[in-house]
Order: structure tokens, then sequence, then C-alpha cells
């Protein structure tokens, strides 16, 4: 009884406190002083080899990770670019003493991961699995089990990735940008293409590792649940076998900004997005005096969902999804970077709004770099939670020739930032009147508002190739919306047997981020449709609609179509849409554009454009306006099926990512009308 009086007077005097401070709960509440940051300094060593070993020892889980890290210049791969991918991919497939299939049933039993790249190596596991999981990693490196089959089977994915990327707007922009930035003919901008893979031979994939995959230019970082005096045997033991490459190093060739700003334009035809970069090169690094003043301005202007970018190309404008801003301070390649994907309609404007913040930002208010600088102090604070950002500060020490206090000051030097500070950063770093304005999308879209713009512009092909501006070539005069429906018509089996389709009932596959995913697809006229996506035998999503209502499901919520939904589907009453341009008022014939790598008449009506093989008269693709933003589709490989040819071969790109739908089977004239219930 008395503990519990003892514990009511306590609650009516904390009451009593509140009432007398009269707290403002509107007000923001004061930051409390920056903390005292102590990071565990690693215990290092060297092997004779030149293998330079880190340790941090954090026993807070038990659990340990191990980073393998390269420190060498890009390397120029010439007529065989993409070997260094070729072998790192074969690292994980077995050693000299053990299979592949054993290798990864260790890892499995043990519960780890494992991966390799041309640049290193990853590990993480339980600390009581750690010494055999290292012993693994070492086996692998030093021992690589490299097959004249297994690089086949390499190169064959690679290639089938670079014919997935061909028409994909951002694997193009990523490639050709860098090209034109670097040269595509030095070490930082070449790129991987299907002939240069197909020339690497298992000589080049041994040569690749034994001159540059050496521990004379490593550093291995060790962090998590571990004693140094029992890891650095355990290393010495593992990887003494690992030989010295003593490779020297060509100096990278040179590389600028242009004097003066300009565009460069790669068309991209079945684009109905633009992918738009503004970048220049610099010399920034960890080390500068600015470092801390620089990361700030560009989390100010770039930096994530409340920066300016952001602010004003999606939330004010409406432009994009997401607009975003890089200053990378790597050793080898510094240099800034803005971008966004933006439709069509709108890149000349989106330019224009890139460029007013890139120029405004040298300029920022004390309110900003408050908020930037809570921000970078909080997600520091909270990345030292992870075992793996332990590692990188103790690789980057070593890398970027860090101060020793550099970590431990980190918050402090956030603290000392001033406006002025920004100013100077952003001067020695972002450079508005020496950037590539890059864009790749459709030429025939955006080119016209482009050149009013006032800067020079200029043209290149998909492998970094001046070109001359894309021109629309005119259609003949004897060419009509009905005589490019009739041959599309007579092409997949002509009007008697068109016209016999009521119903068309098709089963096809696709990958989505390594998995399988299986569509069932009926559509029948008068708009019915039955739509089915599984992935693992469950239903991702599933569409039921009879011509006049229907429902959604998804991820097991099940759910009516809207009026607007309704609406638009029951549009679509033909099978094959061409039976009716003839007489509709609603279709354009525009000319002819490249669709599919094809030559193909376009036309477009108020939503939705169609396209039709120049010279076979097949149809090549769509391009269908939706909720979510327009979606291009591509066909290919016509097959018959009961006297129609279809297209087994179905390529989109929704939100960005490209999906290839592989078809198994049609059906026609099949569909029940239970089907659709």
């Amino acid at each position: 009884m008395k503990k519990q009086l003892t514990y009511i007077a306590v609650a009516f005097l904390f009451t009593g406190m509140l009432s007398a401070q009269k707290i403002d709960i509107n007000a923001m509440p004061k930051p409390g002083p920056t903390p005292a940051i102590n990071i565990a300094k690693p215990k290092t060593f060297q092997l004779s080899n030149g293998l330079t070993v880190m340790v941090v020892e954090n026993n807070k889980l038990p659990r340990v990770n191990v980073n393998l890290s390269m420190d060498r210049p890009p390397i120029y791969e010439g007529n065989i670019t993409g070997v260094s991918g070729i072998m790192a991919d074969q690292l994980g497939n077995g050693t000299t003493s053990l299979s592949k299939d054993d290798f990864h049933k260790k890892i499995d039993f043990l519960g780890a991961n494992l991966s390799f790249s041309s640049g290193g190596a990853f590990a993480n596991s339980l600390s009581k699995y750690f010494p055999e999981v290292l012993n693994l990693m070492a086996d692998a490196i030093i021992n690589p089990k490299f097959s004249a089959e297994e690089v086949q089977s390499s190169k064959d994915r690679t290639v089938e990735g670079l014919k997935a990327d061909e028409k994909n707007a951002s694997s193009i922009a990523d490639k050709v940008s860098t090209a034109l930035i670097y040269g595509k003919n030095t070490s930082r901008g070449e790129f991987e293409t299907i002939e240069s893979v197909s020339k690497i031979q298992l000589a080049d994939v041994q040569n690749m590792y034994k001159k540059y995959y050496a521990p004379d230019h490593a550093y291995l970082v060790i962090v998590g649940d571990v004693k140094y005096d029992q890891v650095k045997p355990m290393v010495e033991k593992a990887f003494s076998g690992w030989k010295k490459a003593n490779t020297t190093f060509a100096a990278l060739e040179p590389a600028s900004n242009v004097a003066k700003t300009e565009i460069n334009i790669v068309d991209v035809p079945s684009a109905v997005q633009s992918v738009v970069s503004v970048s220049n090169l610099n010399d920034f690094k960890m080390k500068d005096p600015n470092y801390f003043a620089a990361t700030m301005a560009n989390y100010i202007l770039g930096g994530g969902g409340e920066a300016r970018l952001f602010m004003n190309l999606r939330e004010k404008n409406g432009f994009t999804y997401g607009a975003y801003s890089d200053l990378s301070a790597s050793k080898y390649a510094p240099a800034f970077a803005a971008q966004a994907s933006v439709r069509n309609e709108v890149t000349d404007k989106a330019v224009v709004e890139f460029m007013n913040e890139l120029n405004a930002i040298s300029t920022v208010k004390p309110e900003e770099l408050e908020n930037a600088k809570a921000k970078l102090k909080g997600a520091f604070i909270m990345s030292l939670e992870k075992p793996e950002t332990i590692a990188r500060f103790a690789l980057n020490q070593k890398v970027q020739d860090l101060p020793s206090d550099f970590y431990t000051n980190y918050l402090k030097s956030i603290d000392k930032v001033t406006t002025a500070d920004i100013t100077s950063a952003v001067k020695a770093n972002i450079f508005p009147n020496q950037s590539r304005i890059f864009i790749a999308g459709k030429a025939s879209d955006i080119s016209e508002g482009l050149e009013k713009l006032g800067y020079p512009v200029k043209y290149y092909d998909s492998n970094a190739n001046p070109v001359a501006k894309p021109v629309a070539q005119k259609v003949d005069a004897s060419v009509t919306i009905a005589s490019v429906a009739d041959k599309y018509i007579n092409a997949i089996g002509g009007a008697a047997a068109v016209q016999k389709v009521n119903s068309i009932s098709t089963e096809a596959s696709t990958k989505v981020q390594g998995m399988e995913m299986n569509m069932s697809m009926i559509q029948a006229k008068g708009g019915k449709m039955a739509m089915n996506m599984k992935m693992m035998g469950n239903t991702v999503q599933k569409i039921i609609f009879d011509g006049k209502d229907g429902y959604m499901e998804a991820q097991g919520q099940k759910m009516p179509l809207s009026d607007k939904q309704k609406a638009e589907m029951s549009k679509d009453t033909e099978l094959f849409p061409e039976l009716a341009f003839a007489k509709s008022t609603e279709y354009k014939l525009s000319g002819i554009e490249k669709y599919n790598n094809e030559d193909s008449y376009v036309v477009k009506g108020s939503k939705d454009t169609y396209y039709y093989s120049v010279k076979t008269g097949l149809k090549t693709g769509e391009v269908k306006a939706g909720e979510g933003g327009s979606i291009p589709t591509s066909f290919a490989d016509y097959k018959e099926v009961s006297g129609v040819k279809l297209p087994f071969t179905i390529m989109q790109n929704m939100g960005g990512m490209d999906i290839t739908l592989n078809v198994k089977s049609y059906q026609i004239n099949q569909a029940k009308e239970t089907d659709f219930k």
C-alpha cells in the first residue's frame, strides 16, 4: 500500500510539472547535442602476397561479414569488352577440388551468402560457420574452375540480356551517356556488345583473372563476432596461396566536360518516356575540405522526396514519378548527375526545370541547410548498426586516404557547414554551363521542343555514334489507313479467316526478377476478357470482364471494376480493331517510324497508337494509354494458329521494366460464357 501511494504521489508531481511548463504541442522539439561517435578501428595486417586484411571485432550479433575489394583503375577490354563480367561469373562455379553443385550445397548447408564480382567478393554467415565460409571463399578465389562450357553459358546469358536491353531507354541511356562523357574507346566509356561478348574465349577469361583478380591490389575487410588473434592465422592459411600478379596499370585516358552545355539525343522510337540526365565531370574526393558541404548541397538538390528536383518535377509539375541527383566521390570517376524519366510531351519543359534548379542550388536557405544536417546525421547514426557500413568505413579510410578521425568527427563536420560553404562547394563541383543534357527518347516527339531551348543539339545512335537528326519518312500518297489495315488482315490470314475468330485463349510465361510468372488470357468479342497471372502457383492478379461488368483480384483482395475501367474496357469490342479502321474517324495515318527495329506505318488514335511493318504488313507493336501511363508493346515471331497468324513473342514495358511474354499456346473459339463470370 505504501509503494502504491508513492507511485500515485510521483504521478501527481509529474502532472503538475507538465502543467507548469505549458508545453507547446505544435512546436518542433529542439535537437539535442551532437552525440560522440565511437567507431572501432580495424586491426590491420598484410600477407606476403600483398593482400591487406582489416579486422573489426563486433560481437553484438553472432554474425560475420567478409568483404573483398580490388583497388585498381578501370581496365580497357577493347574488342572483348565484357570479359571481366564473364570472368566474375565463373568464380561461383566451383573449384578445382569441388564441383559446382557441391560448392553451392556447402554454402546452402551453412546458411551463408557468398557472391563474386569483377571487383571483389562478399560473404555473410553465422560466426560459428565463419571459418568454413572463409575457406570456401578463398578456395573459389584461388582455385577457380574455368571451363569452356561454363564460359559459353555465361556468354549466352549476357547476350540474351543485351538483346533485351536493345529497346530499353534506361539501358541505352546508361551506356551511351557514359560513352559520350569518357569516350567509347576508353576504359571508363566502353560498353559490351553482342559482338564483343561473342568474341570472348576461355583463354581471355583466364588471362583477365591472372592479371587483374589478384591480392596485391586487394583489401579483405572482416567485421563481426570474431577475435583478431584467431582470425589472423585463419586468413594467412586460407589466402597465402593466392599469387601476386605484379600488373602495371595504364594511366586513365583524359576526359573533360564540354566547353558549353549541349543536348545529346538518342532516338528510341518505342519509348513512351524520355530518360533525361544532366551531368558533368569534376575532381570531387572524400578528403576534400568541401566534401560535407557538397554532400549537403546534393541532398538539398536531389537527395530524396523533399529535395528541390523532386518537389519541382514531380510535386509541382507532375512530369515524373521521381527526380534525383548524385554527387559521386568515386576514386576513378568522380562526377555529378541529375536524372529522371519524364513523359515524352514534357521533355523540353523538364529540361528547363532541371537547369533552373542546377543554377539555383548555389544558394540555399538556412532552414534547408538545417534540415539537411538533421537528415544526414540521422542517416549516418542509423548506418552504424550495419556491419557492412563499418567495413565500408575501414576500406574508405585506406583507399580514399582519409584522416584517421574522419568518421569519428563525421557529425561535427556536418555541424560546421555554412551556407557560404555550400555556395563554394557547388561552384567547385556542379557546372550548369558545362553539362551534357543527355536524353534517350522518341526523337519524333521530343526534338522540336528541345531544339527551341537554345542549346546545341546533337544526335547519336544506340552505340554512341553521331548520326543525322532522325527524319520521319514520308508515306506514299497511295497508302491509306484502309490499305494498311487490309495489308495486315491479309498478312495474318485474310478477312474471311479473321472474321471467323470469336475468341482467343492464350497461355504464356515470363520471368520477373528471376521468378517465372504464368499468364492465362481469354479474350472474346464484345470486350470480354478473363486474365489470370500466377507466380509459384499463387494468383498475382486476376481480371474478369463480361462486356458490361466485372472485378479485379490482387493479393487475395477482390474488388469490382470502377465505372471508368468498365467504360474503357467495353470500347474494345473487336478482337482485331483493324477491321473497323476504314470506317473510323478516330484514327489517322501519321507517318513511318522505326518500331521493334522495323520501318512501320503509324496509325494514331486519341489514346492508342498502332504500328504495322511497311515490308510485311504485320503489326510490330502498339502503345496503349492506361491509368498509370502509356504501355508500349512489341509483337514478333508470328505463327499460324487455326488459319490465323498470331505473335508468339510479346514484349511490354511496364513501369520502366521490360517483360517478354513467351506464348506457349493459343486456342481459337474455345471460350465459354462461364469463363467471364
